[in-house]
């Protein structure tokens, strides 16, 4: 017995049904884009932290080789660990230097917009431009 075709629905419950649809859909992209900007957030301190490092002790590729290692093997499930992406990050933290407008603007933002601009664009105040032009316009990778 199909309960749609036995009950008639209540007036109104279609309605109620895709107000909680949208609902749940406007959580479900919040929810997504708070994580990007704790991720994001993360490498670009990540980024800040491996600089910092590296100014006051000398580090070298040895040390984030085995950086990498590590985090790897602490976190399997997670990514963005390996040397590479270390290299990413601490570019990142190079060429974006105040942490409050990576806190405003950059981290809304998904990472891949962010290295597809820093790889593109060198100058600091174009690619500043760029940022704030996807965050407000909701650029794709494609259009930048």
């Amino acid at each position: 017995m199909n309960p749609t075709n036995s009950n008639p629905l209540p007036e109104g419950y279609e309605t109620f049904v895709e107000e909680l649809k949208d609902r749940i859909r406007s959580v479900q992209v919040r929810a997504a884009l708070s994580v990007n900007w704790e991720l994001v957030v993360l490498y670009w301190r990540i980024g800040r932290d491996i600089v910092n490092r590296q100014k006051q002790e000398s580090w070298g590729a040895r040390v984030i080789d085995r950086l990498s290692l590590d985090l790897d093997k602490a976190f399997p499930a997670m990514r963005g660990f390996s040397r590479s992406k270390f290299e990413v990050h601490a570019g990142v933290r190079r060429s974006l230097s105040e942490e409050e407008f990576v806190q405003q603007v950059v981290a809304q933002l998904p990472w891949g917009h962010q290295v597809r601009i820093l790889d593109a664009v060198k100058d600091s105040s174009q690619r500043e431009w760029y940022v704030r032009q996807a965050f407000e316009n909701g650029w794709s990778r494609n259009v930048l």
